[in-house]
């Protein structure tokens, strides 16, 4: 048995999300098929995280378990050619020890989401990136986002259908990074609850709009309560864009550059 590790691009669109689903296509559920159809094995594939409906991926981290002899080059080429029309690729295939896990190794894992500030519609970028009509303070939101940074009760930005066993998370990254009329923020942490990240966009978005001030973001954290939340950022900005290994024998396994 040989565990490879895969570093996986995908445009969330078409999909319920990361993982298989009873109701609707999923990332996890189009490549476990193309390895059974590539080496006649069913498998589970393990992933560093669990995007929603309509979240994307430009590095996420996964790994598999093969018994067939096969290389790394040839199961990222059929897996490539094996997963079309789906907007999936394939980009690193390795192998890594048996003891390496896409989900329980993971030391960081890192999202960006992409806001854009136009009165006119996305054309390429449409359900790629948060349209919002009017300009947004990104000094403002970086304000806010500094309040949140560090190890928190995240009660108020968790969702409620949210199955982890503790609200308290280490939020290590949240930088808000401004440029025309874009606007990336970008979140790292060990891992995140269920819907954090779009509930922390939302209402840095509140506070770019001059809703909000920089201390209500505070005060909401500090609130501890669902109801203290001003709304969830939906899922076309999010993107899973890496996960941060352990380096093993001078390898390193970062899905990132």
């Amino acid at each position: 048995m040989t565990r490879f590790a895969l570093t996986i691009e995908y445009d969330g669109r078409p999909f319920m999300g990361w993982q298989r689903q009873s109701h609707g296509p999923s990332v996890q559920e189009a490549i476990e098929i193309a390895v059974q159809k590539t080496t006649g094995e069913q498998v589970a594939v393990h992933a560093a995280g669990r995007t929603d409906a309509g979240v994307h991926a430009t590095a996420m981290r996964a790994h598999v378990d093969i018994a067939r002899p096969i290389t790394a080059f040839r199961l990222s080429e059929a897996l490539n050619a094996l997963v079309r029309p789906a907007p999936i690729a394939i980009l690193a295939c390795e192998i890594v020890p048996d003891d390496w896990h896409a989900r329980f190794s993971c030391l960081e894992r890192h999202y960006e989401y992409r806001i854009v500030t136009r009165r006119a519609p996305l054309t390429f970028e449409a359900g790629l990136a948060w349209r919002l009509a009017t300009p947004l303070d990104g000094d403002a939101m970086a304000a806010g986002a500094a309040r949140l940074v560090g190890r928190h009760d995240f009660t108020t930005f968790r969702s409620a259908h949210c199955q982890a066993d503790s609200p308290l998370r280490t939020l290590d990254r949240l930088d808000v990074e401004q440029e025309g009329d874009r606007i990336t923020v970008y979140a790292s942490a060990r891992s995140f609850l269920h819907h954090q990240v779009r509930s922390m966009v939302g209402c840095l978005a509140l506070v770019g709009q001059g809703k909000w001030t920089p201390d209500d973001m505070a005060a909401a954290l500090a609130a501890r309560d669902r109801a203290a939340l001003g709304f969830n950022a939906p899922p076309d900005g999010l993107y899973f864009v890496g996960a941060d290994y352990p380096a093993l024998n001078g390898m390193n396994f970062d899905s990132r550059p």
